[in-house]
């Protein structure tokens, strides 16, 4: 704001002087109204007066024209003019107080035409901007240009910036807009004037738009596309405040490490976690964003939320060696965990329960990677025998998982769940067992059918033949159950048959 409104006094006192400079002359001879003349005895203390104030002594002209008001019968416009002069004077000496006081004398003497009181206003709202009476200026200056005063460029410059100065910004906005207006071509202090009242009056969507025609002026002002950045943020437009920072960053404009990790942000809340993991990584590369273990961590995350687990694996592994806690070992075992590397997980949750990581939690996951193990062995058969369904992959892998959801302890919030896993893994094995069971009964069951007629046809024509060849494996227990009873009622048929 200071640097907007440095020039306020320094452009008043500038359009006073030349104003003055002008208003000095005593009237021409040409003027024709006798009521705009100076008697003789008024117009040589006038004249005096004048070639002290161009041999650049004030003082000595004030002294005169003190002496030119007790002239008797002075008429107004006389004492409009000495009374002006007065006021120059004074403006010459920095008296800005009397100055301002000799020039509304000027105006309520009555002897000036209207164009001259006009002036005569200006002058004096100029002189009190100048005084540091910004506000009070400001209100004349705004008064003479309701009355119908002429809006020359300058004073509607001087009123906005007036009315800047005395903080006043609503009354300033509309003098400075069209002030910006009709400038042309618009230069950088038009668009900070704007920028700043926008921006005092809580108009971002206006200021978006002046910050916007600045970048467009000024495209390598990093500044302007960070407040462009920042309007559209405290708008809630975050997708264009991202927007802006990723031009920025592609630019190469965005190089210190909070900066980075800043537009790391924006494409992680965006879904973009690989493309964040991108610039982390060639950041960390680089040497702009310091390679600790919490950045690594947050490398190795945004790569697990893309999926990319191979690539989290390694930075997980530098960023143990540099941090043992448990958190890291448990993310590298997770990590490990989701590219099915179970050994090498189960080795980093080990060492992260070691150092206090959760046990449930870690178990927990262990568990589930064996379990997933489990999945991979080739599956076992009914036709296995007892001892080879023992010994089995699928069968140690499946009791080393229970085993696993075992060492959940009791008190972990996983218990509950690693006691659902064991219930469902034994179930698993019951249901397989209880299969078998079904189908050695179906085996048994066709085979002793297909062995009776073996038996039967035995009798009519003394030949034994299985139509299933892998029956004869059930002829011993049938013959136990069913042999006599089968030629019982063969025998029986046969009296029959005879009686």
């Amino acid at each position: 704001m200071l640097r907007l409104l440095s020039s306020v006094r320094a452009s008043a006192l500038t359009l006073m002087t030349l104003g003055c400079t002008a208003a000095l002359s005593l009237p021409a001879a040409s003027q024709d109204a006798a009521s705009r003349q100076f008697s003789a005895k008024a117009g040589e203390k006038v004249l005096a007066a004048q070639n002290l104030m161009t041999a650049e002594n004030p003082s000595g002209a004030l002294a005169i024209l003190a002496s030119a008001l007790t002239v008797p019968e002075l008429t107004p416009y006389e004492r409009a003019i000495i009374l002006q002069m007065q006021g120059a004077n004074y403006y010459a000496l920095k008296q800005f107080g009397p100055a301002v006081a000799a020039f509304e004398g000027a105006v309520k003497a009555g002897g000036l035409n209207a164009a001259e009181t006009a002036d005569m206003e200006v002058k004096i709202a100029q002189l009190l901007i100048a005084n540091d009476q910004q506000a009070l200026g400001a209100q004349r200056l705004e008064d003479y240009f309701n009355s119908g005063g002429q809006q020359k460029p300058e004073y509607v410059e001087l009123l906005a910036q007036a009315w800047l100065q005395a903080q006043n910004y609503k009354r300033a906005l509309p003098w400075a807009e069209k002030w910006v207006a009709a400038a042309n071509p618009k230069e950088r202090r038009h668009y900070d004037t704007l920028n700043f009242l926008y921006n005092a009056l809580k108009r971002p969507e206006r200021q978006a738009e002046v910050v916007k025609e600045m970048i467009m002026q000024w495209p390598e002002e990093r500044e302007l596309w960070e407040a462009w950045a920042s309007l559209f943020a405290d708008a809630g437009q975050d997708e264009d405040a991202f927007a802006v920072k990723k031009l920025l960053y592609l630019g190469g404009a965005l190089t210190t490490e909070p900066e980075i990790l800043q537009i790391v942000q924006y494409y992680s809340y965006y879904e973009m976690p690989y493309q964040a993991a991108q610039i982390l990584e060639r950041e960390l590369n680089a040497g702009r964003v310091t390679r600790e273990p919490e950045k690594l961590v947050q490398l190795a995350s945004l790569f697990r939320q893309a999926r990319e687990y191979g690539r989290a694996i390694p930075v997980l592994e530098a960023a143990t060696k540099m941090d043992a806690s448990g958190d890291l070992h448990a993310g590298l075992g997770e990590a490990l965990y989701n590219e099915g590397e179970c050994e090498r997980a189960e080795t980093a949750f080990k060492q992260a329960i070691n150092r206090g990581y959760d046990a449930g939690k870690a178990w927990t996951l262990i568990a589930t990677c064996r379990y997933e193990d489990v999945q991979k062995q080739e599956k076992l058969s009914c036709k296995m025998s007892e001892e080879a369904k023992a010994v089995a992959p699928r069968t140690v892998a499946r009791q080393s998982t229970i085993a696993a959801f075992e060492n959940v302890p009791p008190a972990s919030t996983q218990s509950r769940d690693a006691k659902k896993w064991i219930s469902f893994i034994k179930a698993e094995r019951q249901t397989f067992e209880q299969r078998c069971e079904f189908e050695e009964k179906v085996r048994r069951d066709e085979c002793f059918k297909d062995i009776e007629r073996a038996y039967r046809n035995q009798f009519t024509d003394g030949k034994f033949t299985l139509g299933n060849p892998d029956c004869e494996a059930y002829v011993a227990a049938f013959n136990v159950e069913y042999r006599g009873t089968i030629e019982g009622r063969y025998l029986e048929v046969l009296e029959n048959s005879a009686g």
